[in-house]
């Protein structure tokens, strides 16, 4: 019965590490799951056909003892699967929201023919690292440790020095070219949302939702989803998207509750009269 403990909790320290990794899928700990389901299967008929399991040798009532963990393992199993399809309906919905605004806005663009738009792209996907913390748009920008190549660094801090110098619609530009040269960058996502904010200096207030739309879309999670969230639901309301405005705003409280944007989207939510 040591051997069999022993081998548990060796199972378990990858899957329960792994499990706080966000790097790891729940499909990859669900197989970790099965694995040590059949490495405890075969402990299981080892004892049974040895006779330790009723002889004594394994100390108390193996079997009995054996039968809970089994019965763990079949509850946690069936937790991973229930998590990873919440999630799924989770992405779904929230890219098919994604892919209305997208329309809407296209609507709203001059030159822009939402019949030339093409499958949007599953939320959260391509991001390729995760964005460290950002203190604000004006801020040094952060890796959280990815490493940038040179150049891609170099490009970023340019964008941001045209954006600084007031050259908005060259900064604009700058950042979109940065967004299509290193996509799945650390950096992306910032890009699109100072991309927003210069468009938004420009009046280009469909362009700019578009800009923030992609920064919350390339890091639903990241730290300037909530403000890039935000900027998108207000620049709805600017264009006479009301209804689609208030259902935005609403959801920068759901998703980010306590956060000055929540507070700052129950502002605007009462200045467009949502319900």
């Amino acid at each position: 019965m040591r051997r069999l403990g022993l081998a548990v909790a060796l199972c378990l320290l990858p899957v329960l590490g792994h499990a706080q990794d966000r790097a790891q899928t729940l499909a990859d700990i669900r197989a970790e799951l099965s694995a040590l389901a059949a490495e405890f299967n075969a402990l299981k008929a080892e004892l049974v056909s040895t006779g330790a399991a009723t002889s004594g040798a394994a100390g108390g009532d193996a079997l009995t003892r054996m039968d809970t963990i089994e019965a763990t393992l079949a509850r946690l199993t069936a937790r991973t699967e229930e998590v990873e399809l919440k999630l799924n309906r989770v992405v779904s919905d929230g890219t098919n929201r994604i892919g209305d605004i997208e329309y809407r806005l296209c609507e709203v663009t001059e030159g822009c023919d939402p019949a030339t738009l093409g499958a949007t792209p599953a939320l959260g996907g391509g991001t390729g690292a995760a964005v460290a913390p950002v203190a604000g748009a004006g801020a040094a920008p952060a890796t959280g440790g990815a490493e940038l190549a040179v150049a891609e660094q170099q490009d970023f801090d340019r964008a941001k020095e045209v954006l600084g110098q007031g050259d908005f619609p060259g900064a604009a530009a700058l950042f979109a070219t940065y967004a299509q040269s290193y996509p799945g960058g650390p950096l992306v996502p910032e890009a699109h949302f100072l991309r927003g904010d210069a468009l938004t200096q420009m009046g280009d207030t469909a362009g700019a939702a578009r800009a923030y739309l992609d920064a919350f879309s390339a890091a639903p999670e990241g730290p300037l989803a909530a403000d890039a969230l935000l900027k998108l639901g207000e620049g709805l309301g600017a264009l006479g998207q009301v209804p689609e405005a208030c259902v935005t705003l609403a959801e920068v409280g759901t998703r980010f509750p306590g956060s000055m944007a929540a507070t700052q989207a129950t502002v605007a939510m009462q200045g467009f009269q949502c319900q």
